[in-house]
């Protein structure tokens, strides 16, 4: 009696790990939807593995060496993940069988938990060994249904990574592009000067640009949460410092800057702050207020002079003023949140004195 509740439990446990597996992947991989429930696998997964790794990274004092060592996460764990559900499925499966005692044909006698963990292994990833073959109706029904799930679950993961690659990759084609007019490191100064300086440059385009480029990166993060962790292919460059950049560049034209695109800059303001809100909301962040003033007095000074050089002078009246600090205000707190857990430096308003941009300066 003992060992059959015992061997009942184990069968429960393992439906239980089954089901609760191929839920995650199909919520991680196939929904195309942010999960609002807070105990999921692959949650679980990246909050103790990011944890850890971030803990270590933060003890790295050469910014080269943390860069590269917190670059490699992303990949890396998405890899691991993959692994994990792998391994989950089949010792799920396993465990089944051995709880059913399902009669199996094999070389050696008797059948022993790990070799229903082999054939589970051979059947998940469609191997055809034959040295161990289960001999009963319900043996095989569990080893076909196995094998259609493993066989599905590598068709997912085919499709899935490139589907990450390229999300990436659109995501760092515009970041790479700031680098000339924005600076590197960027900043927002930097691109209002080089915009307001160049008669050709269209301010309005380039915010429409941005206004798309929110849109995807909202839709491609939430959806696939771990993009978020990969990281750009400089050390001065990160996502949330692009679009910290723009966020601020739409404050500045909406509250501060006359004759503007107005319009535009708040619909930009909108769905780029729409993005850090609901990416927040994604890793369970509460919003974080700056530890000190990103822009102090003797910094927006030095911001009004660089763009009065082409031409553009700031309102200062009361009202601009207290418009432009609401405005602040509503997105701050979220990149901040954002900046702290992914270990993604926020970006200056003005750009250092005497600093060259990393493409006059890389080898």
């Amino acid at each position: 009696m003992t060992i059959a509740v015992a061997r009942f439990s184990v069968a429960f446990i393992a439906v239980a790990l089954i089901g609760t597996v191929l839920w995650d992947a199909f919520e991680a991989i196939v929904l195309p939807r942010r999960v609002t429930r807070r105990w999921r696998l692959a949650r679980l997964f990246y909050r103790l593995t990011w944890s850890l790794w971030a803990a270590v990274a933060r003890r790295i004092g050469s910014r080269a060496r943390r860069e590269s060592f917190l670059g490699v996460f992303g990949p890396l764990s998405l890899l691991f993940l993959l692994a994990l559900w792998a391994a989950s499925l089949v010792l799920g499966f396993g465990a089944l069988q051995w709880s059913l005692g399902t009669t199996l044909h094999t070389l050696d006698a008797p059948a022993s938990f790990g070799t229903y963990l082999y054939l589970s292994g051979t059947t998940f990833f469609t191997l055809g060994l034959g040295d161990v073959t289960p001999r009963t109706a319900l043996a095989r029904g569990l080893a076909v249904f196995e094998s259609g799930i493993g066989f599905a679950f590598l068709a997912l993961v085919i499709g899935y990574v490139p589907l990450i690659s390229q999300a990436f990759s659109r995501r760092e084609v515009s970041i790479s592009m700031l680098d000339a007019s924005a600076g590197s490191p960027l900043t927002a100064a930097a691109l209002l000067h080089t915009h307001f300086q160049d008669e050709d440059a269209d301010l309005r385009a380039l915010l429409r640009e941005w206004e798309r480029w929110s849109a995807e990166l909202l839709e491609s993060h939430v959806s696939f949460p771990v993009l978020s962790y990969f990281r750009s292919q400089h050390d001065d460059q990160s996502w949330v410092a692009a679009l910290t950049a723009i966020l601020a560049v739409c404050a500045l034209v909406v509250a501060r800057i006359e004759d503007r695109p107005l319009p535009t800059a708040r619909l930009t303001f909108a769905i780029a702050r729409h993005a850090v809100v609901d990416l927040c909301a994604v890793f369970h962040l509460k919003p974080t207020p700056p530890p000190v003033d990103r822009l102090p007095p003797s910094e927006e000074k030095r911001l009004e002079t660089l763009v009065a050089a082409v031409g553009v002078r700031f309102r200062t009246d009361e009202a601009s003023a207290a418009k432009f600090k609401a405005l602040r205000a509503m997105y701050e707190p979220y990149v901040q949140a954002l900046s702290s857990f992914l270990i993604m430096p926020l970006p200056a308003w003005v750009p250092r004195q005497g600093v060259q941009d990393s493409w006059h300066t890389m080898a």
